[in-house]
């Protein structure tokens, strides 16, 4: 079938300098700046060829730094260019505001993590040597104008505004930084005004669309994601009982793989057909706990500021029914993929996504493996949609 001239998109030439269309590429005017703190740039793999990432413009307007990007797991293997002197632009608990730090003790090096804040904790929680650094924040005195971004925070700004502040703070005599923010705000005025002609896809046909329910947590704070999933025992001649209970209890952490396995009493190791059906066996009942030595051993594993997620709703009755449901909790039967699929594993293969092998035995240890991946998947194509 030969396409008509009106659905052809052709082909625009882009600078490889910004990573814009030639029409909008404004390199002449980044300054050229002679910073005395030397700049590392640690970059989001998912963010190198991103039409609006502001890193490439630090990268060549500062002729004191270096920007690094590759795959998180290999950034991890890799001895990073670190200095004596190294901090890491980095909010949180532990950080120190870089303001407030005497002339004496400030980093002759300072690493900054590009990518979203999803890519940032990422990058600080996969890479050891990221999390031996002191760590600072800034204190901006205006909201960002990246309004090209939704930033997850008032405070938060984008990598040049935050390179741009840190360095006024530690070097406030070095020149060209009002002209990099003019060429920055000049840059985002320009897609603002002209966000089809500046940005559109040769693709637009294959456009991500992010699902509208998708938890915002599973995407703003995998660091608090704990995965869970409960096996119930059966009714006679294999009818639920209509008041249930979990036999045994597994649960994950989604961002260190921690695990957490209970069986729990009444012991089915009476009924040969329930244990073909949890894919376990007598001996992984001796461990059996009463409820009350479950709660107390379930609150040792969860945080309080934890956040439970399963795919359905019945998983999390079955701990309310014992007293250990205690925490905010998601599910995610309802996320609008594949609604044509009713179970998690129809989803999984309707949506071409494969699971690890499972940390946990038996069939819960399987189910928990499935939902660990499918929140992988909503997480990916959150981060897809995203660039």
């Amino acid at each position: 079938m030969q396409l008509s001239n009106e659905h052809v998109i052709p082909h625009r030439e882009r600078c490889y300098d910004c990573y814009r269309p030639v029409e909008f590429c404004f390199c002449d005017a980044i300054p050229s700046i002679t910073n005395q703190t030397h700049v590392l740039i640690v970059q989001h793999v998912r963010e190198r060829f991103h039409a609006f990432n502001t890193a490439r413009i630090v990268r060549r307007a500062l002729l004191n730094s270096t920007l690094i990007v590759d795959q998180t797991d290999r950034l991890a293997q890799q001895r990073l260019p670190f200095e004596k002197s190294t901090g890491v632009l980095y909010p949180g608990p532990g950080s120190q505001l870089l303001s407030d730090v005497p002339v004496s003790d400030r980093p002759h090096q300072l690493v900054i993590l590009d990518g979203t804040w999803h890519h940032a904790k990422t990058l600080m929680r996969q890479i050891p040597q990221l999390q031996t650094l002191p760590r600072y924040r800034l204190e901006p005195a205006v909201p960002s104008n990246y309004r090209i971004r939704k930033e997850p925070t008032a405070s938060a700004i984008s990598t040049l505004e935050a390179t741009v502040e840190a360095l006024r703070i530690l070097e406030p005599n070095t020149a060209g930084m009002d002209q990099l923010l003019r060429a920055f705000d000049a840059m985002i005025d320009a897609q603002v005004q002209h966000p089809a002609q500046a940005g559109r896809s040769r693709h637009r046909g294959r456009m991500l669309r992010l699902p509208t329910n998708i938890p915002s947590a599973l995407i703003d704070d995998p660091d608090r994601i704990v995965v869970v999933y409960g096996e119930a025992a059966h009714g006679p001649n294999g009818i639920r009982a209509k008041n249930r209970t979990p036999v045994y209890w597994v649960a994950q952490r989604l961002s260190t793989r921690e695990t957490f396995q209970q069986p729990l009493l009444p012991c089915p190791a009476a009924s040969n057909e329930l244990l073909r059906h949890l894919q376990l066996s007598e001996f992984d009942f001796v461990t059996a706990v009463d409820h009350a030595t479950f709660r107390h051993r379930w609150h040792e594993f969860v945080k309080p500021t934890d956040i439970l997620a399963a795919f359905n709703l019945s998983t999390l009755r079955l701990l309310e029914a014992i007293g250990g449901l205690s925490h905010s909790a998601i599910t995610l039967k309802s996320v609008n993929l594949r609604q044509d699929c009713t179970t998690l594993d129809e989803k999984l293969a309707a949506l071409h996504v494969k699971t690890s092998p499972p940390l946990l035995k038996g069939r819960a240890g399987q189910r928990l493996a499935n939902a660990v991946a499918y929140i992988e998947h909503l997480r990916s194509i959150s981060v897809a949609a995203e660039s």
